[in-house]
């Protein structure tokens, strides 16, 4: 039995709370027996019903957000080389990478979701980057672009800043 959009969309929200990893379009698609499209277009009328569905490179994922955490955005610079080498950076000092953001100058604000915490995603991350042939939005920008970071302190986000900047990642302006 076909289940209709309400439905549909309930289940989405049920496995996305259910999950603690990300949950691919196709995965969605395939569980629920309809297109990706059609769940591209369930997450789309979710998120206006202010569910806080966020896509990232590994599928759609609910994200909470807390309150009690400390945030900060780096400004910084790299070669597309040193993406694993950045974000490891970020990860391994305690950090979750949040988003990435760079300032076209013909588009404006170009902002993507990451949700990166451990080095596996990081290791991940750029895997996708490698393998689906695209172009890191960083590229857009000579190599500039802001993350939003997530800490349990700004004493942990001050470590993280003084690591970038000790590698030559961070722009000082």
């Amino acid at each position: 039995m076909q289940m209709d959009g309400k439905e549909r969309r309930e289940k989405i929200v049920e496995l996305l709370n259910s999950s603690e990893d990300a949950i691919s379009g196709s995965q969605l698609a395939k569980v629920l027996g309809v297109s990706r499209q059609i769940v591209v277009q369930d997450i789309a009328l979710l998120r206006a019903t202010n569910k806080n569905i966020i896509s990232t490179t590994r599928g759609y994922m609910f994200y909470v957000v807390e309150e009690s955490k400390a945030k900060r955005s780096f400004l910084v610079k790299h070669t597309t080389e040193q993406i694993e080498e950045e974000l490891c950076t970020i990860v391994d000092n305690g950090g979750k990478i949040l988003d990435i953001t760079v300032m076209h100058e013909v588009y404006g604000q170009i902002q993507a979701d990451l949700i990166i915490k451990t080095r596996q995603e990081v290791y991940d991350f750029v895997e996708q980057v490698n393998t689906k042939r695209t172009v890191p939005l960083k590229e857009l920008t000579d190599g500039v672009h802001v993350h939003t970071v997530e800490a349990d302190s700004e004493r942990i986000l001050d470590r993280i800043e003084n690591a970038l900047r000790e590698k030559g990642f961070l722009v000082i302006e």
